[in-house]
């Protein structure tokens, strides 16, 4: 295996560039934009902005994408092409003469021919340490698979997912509380150092050092469905944990309110902490996973009958009970009504003892496929990876 080392983000930071590039911007959502803005003040030459075409949705005009947004207010020219692979949009890309294309969270997959129209090729920015979690949804998926640390990798595009040799990679701790919508906003700025090394490396030289991917630690990133966000509470509350912060803004996670009358409602839940083990290792024989648990109940939960700290002492107001222990809630939504805190629910619904969250008992497909994936091994002090502009990305 050839054991050169990509460059790591930062490395080329104080370097003027003393060629500029011809340069097609490729991105359609917001995790392109930090990079883009700064490739396009940078000096080179922007040939144009492709995007993925507007998805019409029940006859309303769709909104149109943060790449496209940023494109016209920077006056750029703008094309959105069904498919980057036709035969008429590869010949308007060579009639481009474009020396690189630079890609971010595009949503298409780059053929040969594509590629091939530009004199280097095209660079990608993508949101994970590469070769793992390969797809639509590495961010996610960093979350979801219990990794330590997240990152964004720029490599030299193949016409594979996600497999070209990497050019700059940093990385960053991913925090214990950390949303995949944070996590994402974070990963964007990081992204924007390495990207432009990548550039200025290819500005000087038309072949770097690079390292190809072994395909033996690659993992799946899919796209999440809206289906993965159904809660079951028959699993242990770390993975339920996860399960909601990786699918934080989308699709989100809910379960359905279970009455006393016997009707139920839709409940979303924006925000939640699981409670330490220590306080939760043994449930009372009355409770059962999908209880909802205030007021009396918690009190008669926060004496500790071990060393962990008690459910009053975290400041929980309301929490569902797990096979394994409690999850607190924070901010919850009933369909059709707007965000509230678990206060304010509980000022609508504390009146009612016997609430409970519907838990299925079938199996949870995204929940068993995130108990099959070993987290990424931790990344040590001292590596090739760690640099000044990623220790100013830690938390």
């Amino acid at each position: 295996m050839n054991r050169h080392k990509p460059f790591t983000a930062g490395s080329l930071a104080n370097n003027h560039l003393n060629r500029t590039m011809k340069i097609v911007l490729m991105g359609t959502g917001p995790f392109a934009v930090p990079s883009f803005d700064k490739i396009a003040s940078a000096g080179h030459e922007i040939l144009g902005v492709v995007a993925r075409p507007p998805v019409l949705s029940s006859g309303k005009a769709p909104p149109e994408s943060p790449v496209v947004v940023w494109a016209k207010a920077n006056g750029f020219s703008i094309a959105t092409p069904d498919s980057i692979n036709a035969v008429d949009t590869v010949a308007w890309l060579k009639g481009l003469c474009a020396d690189l294309f630079v890609v971010c969270d595009y949503g298409q997959i780059l053929s040969k021919e594509a590629l091939g129209t530009a004199r280097l090729g095209g660079i990608n920015l993508h949101g994970s340490l590469l070769p793992r979690h390969r797809g639509a949804a590495p961010v996610q998926w960093s979350i979801l698979s219990g990794d330590s640390h997240a990152g964004v990798s720029v490599i030299h595009m193949t016409p594979h997912l996600d497999a070209g040799p990497v050019l700059v990679r940093a990385h960053t701790p991913i925090g214990e509380h950390e949303d995949a919508g944070q996590l994402e906003q974070r990963l964007s700025q990081l992204g924007v150092a390495p990207t432009l090394d990548a550039i200025a490396m290819l500005a000087e030289n038309d072949s770097l050092p690079s390292l190809p991917q072994d395909p033996a630690y690659a993992t799946k990133a899919p796209r999440l469905k809206k289906a993965d966000g159904q809660l079951n509470f028959r699993y242990r509350v770390s993975w339920i944990d996860r399960q909601i912060r990786g699918l934080q803004p989308w699709p989100g996670v809910f379960a359905n309110l279970l009455l006393p009358d016997g009707k139920s409602m839709r409940l979303i839940i924006h925000r939640a902490r699981p409670i330490p083990t220590a306080t939760a290792s043994v449930h009372p024989e009355s409770i059962v996973p999908g209880m909802l648990l205030h007021g009396k109940m918690i009190e008669s939960l926060s004496a500790p009958k071990t060393a962990g700290a008690s459910l009053t002492s975290l400041g929980c107001e309301l929490a569902v009970a797990t096979i394994d222990g409690y999850l607190s809630i924070e901010i919850l939504q009933l369909a059709g009504k707007k965000a509230m805190t678990a206060d304010e629910f509980l000022r609508g619904y504390g009146r009612h003892t016997l609430l409970r969250l519907e838990t299925p008992d079938e199996s949870h497909p995204l929940l068993e496929r995130m108990i099959g994936m070993a987290p990424a091994a931790p990344i040590q002090s001292g590596t090739h990876s760690e640099t000044s502009s990623e220790r100013s990305m830690t938390q």
